[in-house]
């Protein structure tokens, strides 16, 4: 009897465990490591989403074979849906097989589909959503909009995320302009990361390395009206007496009494008007016009007047000490530098400090170096420029800069042309638009490489070597006895694309995050308050996927919060 109940057990024991085994199997869970997201708002009020996705699928749990994604409202097209899965194109997109709350697509990645205990990097790119803008109930003048990054129901997802949200706006906007929204439910700064990409447009970007794939955040930003469209800013959605209405009304009446208890009555001012920006680090005293050109200034000094990116003001800097024969880059990523034995008499202060920080092992004492090279930089220029006209010397630098590109392009031959661009590379970076201008000027060759080119690139060199070829300028060099020499080139893509690198050497490798390495010199030459204040949106809507949602506010300045779910 005892033996008999001993193997019932035993077979009770075996059945429950396969039926865990079998329902964790047709069950989605996952972890979400990474999700990096950036809205992009153009000078027409349309908006591209582009997300990357890194999903980490659970050993025994249902291979992911299809992603809900929300989107903000029903105004795209899926034929302007892109995504693939590590690398590889998915083409199985549609809104039929979307089962999120809300509007929003599925997405089918079929062959490609995550298997248990693997990992997978989704890239989805949404383009030309319109009814994003809509009237800032604070500023006539101010268009606003907010967003919520995709969330996945708590039961699928577990573990934190690494996740950043940024905002790029329209060309034209200047960096005391635009305005964030305090961020709802966010468990990082309020206050967003702000910088110019190498477009020329500013940008928002709150992160958090501990934020949840199973929590719904919002953020907003306002910025001028007059950069888009009339006809981009939609009207506030119209009540109705229906459940979306009613959802609607008690989100937004909860929504302003947490705000009224919370921060109570004259919170509001003007986020503008009272904080400096982490990326002007010119100290205010520059901007005290005098009169007159400050002429002598070099590239990289008229770049810190103009406040260029950090970024390329370093590759500027990389780019003089090894035209000097001051130092070789062993490698782009990570970005090493070989420091030469004898330096040369003619290095300036600050690429003899650009040298010693590089003298470093470590990045993290690289990027300190770097940053003191760079304050220090910035107190020269301001002591130079006392007296002269900012606006004025400005001018003149940027006149240099388009006589620079104008000898390049009028250059009646190869030869002449990479003759031009050596001897002022320097000042054709000045231009915001130099990557751009590069690819188009070199995009056909061969470009016949400067004499010091495989110092700068070390596959060029590493090429040039192992064909035992000299380097040299021209395109051909007559050796003894009369015999020809091939003289080493490139195509001139390849050339532009070695040239525009540089600056995402420094980016990716050596400052880090470029806004907190810009803010790190900012906080020393021209800190920043702290703003407390926030401006709120008109008609604002709030999204999320996977599940997710839609949905209208019936009221100005609030955010509809949905229920998240879904695959």
């Amino acid at each position: 009897m005892k033996r008999r109940l001993f193997f019932s057990a035993l077979l009770l024991i075996v059945l429950l465990g396969y039926n865990i085994q079998n329902a964790l199997a047709q069950s989605y869970l996952f972890e979400v490591p990474v999700m990096d997201v950036v809205v992009s708002i153009s000078d027409q009020g349309y908006a591209d989403i582009d997300y990357i996705l890194e999903f980490r699928n659970t050993k025994g749990a249902h291979e992911i074979d299809y992603i809900d994604l929300g989107l903000p409202n029903n105004n795209f097209s899926t034929s302007n849906i892109t995504a693939d899965v590590n690398g590889s194109p998915i083409t199985d997109i549609s809104t039929s097989g979307y089962q999120g709350s809300g509007t929003g697509v599925a997405l089918g990645l079929g062959s490609k589909a995550i298997q248990p205990g693997q990992s997978g990097r989704v890239h989805v790119n949404v383009r030309g959503i319109s009814g994003m803008l809509f009237n800032d109930d604070k500023d006539e003048n101010y268009a606003s909009f907010e967003f919520s990054p995709v969330w996945f129901g708590s039961k699928y997802v577990r573990g934190s995320t690494s996740l950043s949200v940024g905002f790029i706006f329209p060309m034209g906007l200047s960096s005391d302009e635009p305005r964030y929204h305090i961020p709802k439910n966010w468990i990082g700064v309020n206050e967003p990361e702000m910088g110019v990409n190498p477009d020329g447009r500013i940008y928002y970007r709150w992160a958090s390395e501990s934020a949840s794939a199973s929590s719904q955040y919002t953020f907003g930003a306002s910025f001028p009206k007059t950069l888009v469209p009339e006809s981009a800013i939609a009207a506030a959605p119209v009540f109705h007496i229906d459940f979306e209405d009613v959802l609607g009304f008690v989100c937004c009446f909860g929504f302003f009494g947490i705000f009224a208890l919370t921060f109570g009555f004259g919170i509001y001012q003007a986020i503008w008007g009272n904080r400096k920006r982490k990326l002007k680090y010119l100290p205010p005293k520059i901007s005290v016009e005098g009169h007159g050109i400050k002429r002598g200034l070099t590239a990289v000094e008229a770049a810190i007047l103009m406040e260029q990116p950090m970024d390329k003001i370093m590759t500027m800097v990389l780019f003089a000490v090894v035209k000097k024969g001051a130092a070789e880059v062993l490698s782009r990523d990570p970005l090493k530098i070989k420091v030469t034995e004898t330096l040369p008499e003619d290095l300036r202060q600050y690429e003899t400090d650009f040298l010693k920080a590089f003298g470093k092992e470590k990045a993290s004492e690289q990027r300190t170096l770097l940053q003191s090279m760079m304050v220090s930089l910035v107190k020269e220029v301001s002591e130079k420029m006392k007296g002269f006209s900012r606006k004025e010397t400005i001018a003149y630098y940027e006149s240099i800069m388009k006589e620079a590109w104008k000898q390049v392009e009028e250059a009646a031959t190869p030869e002449v042309k990479v003759e031009k661009y050596d001897e002022v590379m320097d000042w054709t970076m000045l231009d915001r638009d130099y990557q751009d201008r590069t690819r188009d000027v070199f995009s056909s060759g061969p470009v016949f490489v400067p004499h010091w080119w495989g110092r700068y690139d070390p596959s060029f060199r590493t090429a040039t070597q192992a064909s035992g070829t000299s380097v040299a300028t021209g395109p051909s060099s007559s050796g003894s006895g009369g015999r020809t020499i091939s003289m080493p080139n490139l195509p001139g893509s390849a050339f532009a694309a070695s040239v525009i690198n540089g600056s995402q050497a420094f980016s990716a490798g050596v400052l880090g995050n470029v806004t907190n390495f810009t803010s790190g010199i900012t906080n020393k030459t021209n800190p920043i308050p702290v703003s407390t204040s926030t401006t709120k949106s008109s008609g604002g809507r709030s999204w999320g996927g996977g599940g997710g949602c839609a949905c209208a506010c019936a009221c100005a300045g609030c955010a509809c919060a949905c229920a998240g779910g879904g695959r």
